[in-house]
């Protein structure tokens, strides 16, 4: 009998870790990218001697990629070298004050001690808090299968109110610490997957742990380098991939798919359809109306979604050795940033800043004497409420007046820059209004909500990516081509 095959829509790193766990137990698997190269909204950019990763920038969670290339009988360093950081991230405050968040527990406290004495058994019992937290949920919200109500329902009381469902992640943090820095530091986290601090639910501290617990890690030669091991070791397994390849339709015969038909025409069959691609974007896009129907495309577009970006890339002139590789410039009000955001549907009047420079890494990737800065700032996926074809550029400017408030006028040494707005985002990556993480985790219950692996309305279609479960993030979009591949197998195997 002949393999099985597997066609993949999109070249994230959700798809190809779904590719190389299916090729490894023997499934034919075709990979199709619209863009040039693989990686999804992981990409680099080289210009004028600069080079810049173009999407995410943090790195945690090692162990999931280590068990990705064990599961294709390879070992992680035979591909990608993964240096530790240290500082996980400096955070400049605007009124002088340097922290340097690290693994480090007893420098972390001494830097507390002389900042707030008062709230180092805080900060300790966040940390202890956040551990905990991930003890439970782990199994069932990140290295599981999507979670449901009933799985709920076997979760004990006790459990259930360790998680603090209730309580927002600021009011978990404010319980703790004090500090109006260690609460902006703390606070931060619930960013890591486009959500406000002061409506995501207290469960998202978990992201505090795997950080500050379990530290950051950078790839040698750039974080990009993490989408070309994954490529070179798909196709060593024998997956075929095409980029340059847009799909334009999921074919699907008596309710089930059955293959993609591409842009040119051409169709690909297949016994089982991945994609890798925005689950809002399918249903818009992909699907045959007798399976998108009105009701399920509006249900889909209307899902609140998290928070975008807006990117400047920039070469700059000159060093800056009080820079680390990870930086946040802290704005005043953060609270009035995130209603900014997710209420006034604005990008912040007044921004927190984070500056990325691989450079102090890799000093390859920026000329001699320059850095190559990753400029990110938080901003609402992208809708009618805000013209980023006018106001581009005017918004560029507030950030560089940001950077300039904390000590850092670089508007004078920019030798190189690039400019990606959420509208950019979208067009480039497929994300629905350029939403960074998919559907919002501004609500308690919304990890149930997120779209299911398995497509409920289509037999045969399965999604990976950040968009579905269990999350965004780059080992999360690994894990959720976990998910995909072996439910995939399962269902064959019934």
């Amino acid at each position: 009998m002949a393999p099985k095959q597997v066609t993949v829509i999109g070249a994230g790193v959700g798809g190809l870790a779904a590719a190389i766990r299916l090729a490894a137990q023997g499934v034919r698997v075709s990979i199709i990218e619209q863009n040039a190269t693989v990686g999804g909204k992981m990409g680099q950019i080289e210009r004028d001697g600069f080079r810049w990763d173009t999407g995410p920038s943090v790195i945690t969670m090692r162990h999931v990629f280590e068990e990705l290339f064990a599961a294709a009988g390879r070992r992680l360093e035979a591909y990608l070298t993964l240096l530790p950081v240290d500082p996980l991230t400096r955070y400049f405050y605007r009124d002088g004050t340097v922290l340097d968040a690290t693994p480090d527990l007893r420098r972390m406290v001494r830097q507390i001690e002389a900042l707030a004495p008062e709230d180092v058994e805080g900060y300790l019992a966040f940390l202890a808090y956040a551990a905990k937290i991930h003890r439970i949920t782990g199994p069932v919200f990140i290295y599981g299968e999507p979670p449901s109500l009933s799985t709920l329902s076997k979760t004990s009381p006790l459990q259930f109110l360790a998680v603090d469902p209730w309580r927002t992640m600021d009011q978990a943090v404010t319980r703790r610490v004090r500090s109006p820095y260690l609460r902006k530091l703390l606070d931060r986290f619930a960013t890591y997957v486009g959500a406000d601090p002061f409506q995501a639910p207290a469960t998202l501290s978990v992201i505090a742990h795997v950080e500050l617990s379990g530290g950051v890690w950078y790839p040698q030669g750039g974080v990009y380098r993490i989408a070309q091991a994954l490529e070179r070791l798909a196709r060593e397994l024998g997956v075929a991939i095409q980029t340059g390849m847009p799909a334009e339709k999921i074919l699907v015969r008596d309710g089930r798919a059955i293959g993609v038909r591409l842009a040119d025409g051409a169709t690909i069959p297949a016994d089982a359809v991945i994609a890798n691609v925005d689950v809002a974007t399918v249903y818009q896009h992909l699907l045959p109306p007798e399976i998108a129907t009105p009701a399920r495309r509006r249900r889909q577009a209307n899902r609140p979604t998290s928070c975008s970006g807006f990117i400047l890339l920039l070469g700059v002139e000159g060093e800056h050795p009080r820079l680390a590789h990870h930086n946040i410039f802290f704005s005043d009000d953060y609270r009035a940033e995130f209603s900014d955001i997710f209420q006034r549907g604005r990008p912040p009047q007044e921004p927190t800043v984070y500056v990325a420079i691989t450079a102090k890494q890799d000093p390859s990737h920026a000329p001699p004497g320059c850095e190559n800065w990753f400029v990110l700032v938080n901003a609402p996926a992208g809708d009618k409420q805000f013209d980023w074809q006018r106001n581009a550029a005017g918004y560029r400017e507030r950030v560089l007046q940001t950077l300039a408030r904390h000590g850092y006028d670089i508007r004078g040494k920019i030798r190189s820059e690039v400019r990606l707005t959420p509208d950019d985002i979208a067009r480039q990556t497929g994300a629905w209004r350029g939403a960074l993480y998919g559907l919002s985790s501004n609500q308690a219950l919304n990890a149930f909500r997120r779209p299911h692996n398995r497509s409920r309305e289509l037999p045969g279609l399965y999604f990976a990516g950040g968009t579905t479960h269990p999350g965004g993030g780059v080992p999360m979009a690994a894990l959720s081509g976990k998910v995909a591949g072996e439910m995939i197998l399962r269902d064959w195997a019934e």
